[in-house]
């Protein structure tokens, strides 16, 4: 039996070879038209069916010869896996698009991409802090080294809310230190928003914690300083009235006036690629 069956397949091993004689082991693949390819993409993106433009950009990126047609499919290709919420993808192939065509002239559309991306992606302050940085120092970038462009314009109205939001998370760590009485950090944090996020509108809270911590530890003089502070920009507060409430009635409430200049600034310290 074992006899029959190797002369049985050594048969069709040599009826194999001789067939192989007279027919082509291996074609190569007839190379697609690019033009066609791209063409078939962009009808799928504009139907927001993205999933197949994707897939076609990426055929076309594979099969233009021309580097600024390439690197146009590379960027729609990315384009298309933003569009459907694939931000890891996206950002993977952008960066690759950045490194393989770093002469293109849509550079800095990607750079614009990549930092939506990372704006899209954050969360409320209570959740981690690094897509909050991630998105900042991306768009600090960006309205660095294109300030002129319309991208930073869009930006530079993001930066302000991811501002807030780190505020937002600053007085949130804030106010976890001062439920467990953990005051030097609950001090640093409601510092760190009156330095560098004093624009948002976190500054009251953090300044009336401020005098709250101070009289509660006994430093009258330094929560006196902050309710001063608080009372002169902010005396129209429900945040000062309520640092008003912890001292006597004979602390006077600071009016507020008409902010010389120099006092003014004391707490003052989309798509466009050419488809066709």
């Amino acid at each position: 039996m074992k006899i029959r069956r190797f002369f049985s397949i050594l048969s069709c091993l040599l009826l194999l070879i001789a067939c192989s004689k007279d027919d082509v082991v291996y074609q190569p693949k007839i190379k697609e038209d690019p033009v066609k390819l791209y063409k078939e993409g962009l009808n799928a993106f504009e139907e927001n069916n993205f999933f197949y433009a994707n897939k076609k950009f990426e055929e076309a990126e594979l099969n233009f010869t021309e580097t600024e047609l390439a690197a146009k499919s590379s960027l729609m290709s990315s384009y298309a896996l933003y569009g459907m919420n694939f931000y890891n993808e996206a950002e993977e192939n952008l960066k690759r698009y950045l490194k393989t065509y770093p002469a293109d002239k849509n550079v800095k559309y990607a750079h614009y991409l990549i930092a939506v991306i990372y704006y899209e992606q954050i969360s409320d302050e209570k959740k981690d802090i690094a897509p909050l940085i991630k998105a900042r120092d991306k768009m600090n970038f960006y309205i660095e080294k294109y300030p002129n462009t319309e991208y930073a314009i869009d930006l530079k109205f993001k930066i302000k809310l991811i501002r807030t939001q780190l505020a937002a998370k600053e007085l949130y760590i804030a106010r976890y230190y001062i439920s467990t009485q953990k005051w030097v950090p609950a001090i640093n944090r409601l510092k760190n928003i009156i330095n560098d996020y004093e624009e948002t509108i976190f500054i009251e809270e953090a300044l009336h914690r401020l005098v709250e911590i101070y009289y509660y530890l006994g430093l009258t003089d330094e929560a006196e300083k902050y309710a001063q502070i608080l009372g002169y920009n902010f005396n129209t507060s429900e945040w000062f009235e309520k640092s008003y409430k912890l001292f006597n009635k004979d602390y006077k409430i600071v009016k507020k006036k008409n902010l010389k200049s120099k006092e003014k600034n004391f707490f003052k310290k989309i798509v466009n690629i050419i488809k066709k």
